[in-house]
């Protein structure tokens, strides 16, 4: 039977994508056949002006939504003194240097990142936690600096663009590899498998 390859488009700052990628990673478990591609979507692309601290952590209680989800992340409510994170761009490239390592140091990275920014209240924009993260997981010292790689900073910003070509108003969103369809929304881990079934007999 042909795989099924979704494509994931998703931002390390939005709390619905890490409800979707604990479902997706799920998916990939129960399904062997499919495989998930992770690309950059960019909620917030540049540095704006600091954002008050008070104000984030009274905006982070609204994580209590989808943390209440069936399959959801970790989650916590803003208790740190560290950020407001200032863009999404830091973490996007670091990911992005985690999957020049490989398919399995970027899944791990991902997952690492996610797990740092809404269950540990840890600003991933900053440089020195994305370098701690990264050597907390023993991935390739020499990597991280692959980061700062111009190519890497065009591929994220090409994957968003061609997230908005596709249609996708916002993260979570996920294609078919071979369509262009998007799905906005962490859909039930259920809609996911009903979603590759019709895929698997489409593809049939």
């Amino acid at each position: 039977m042909p795989g099924v390859r979704l494509v994931a488009y998703s931002d390390y700052l939005c709390p619905w994508c890490y409800n979707a990628s604990v479902r997706l990673h799920r998916l990939e478990e129960l399904e062997p056949d499919v495989e998930v591609e992770w690309r950059s979507y960019l909620l917030r692309p540049r540095p704006g002006r600091q954002r008050d601290l008070e104000r984030f952590r009274a905006y982070t209680e609204s994580w209590r939504r989808p943390a209440a989800e069936e399959d959801a992340g970790s989650f916590r409510p803003w208790t740190s003194d560290e950020g407001p994170p200032s863009h999404s761009l830091p973490a996007q490239l670091a990911a992005k240097a985690a999957g020049r390592l490989g398919r399995e140091p970027f899944r791990r990275f991902h997952d690492r990142l996610l797990r740092a920014y809404f269950g540990e209240n840890r600003d991933i924009s900053r440089a020195e936690v994305l370098e701690a993260l990264w050597h907390e997981l023993q991935l390739d010292p020499d990597g991280f600096a692959r980061r700062e790689d111009p190519a890497l900073l065009r591929q994220v910003l090409a994957e968003h663009e061609e997230a908005q070509r596709f249609g996708a108003t916002g993260v979570p969103s996920v294609r078919l590899a071979e369509g262009d369809a998007v799905i906005t929304g962490a859909l039930p881990l259920a809609s996911y498998r009903r979603w590759v079934e019709r895929a698997r007999a489409a593809g049939g």
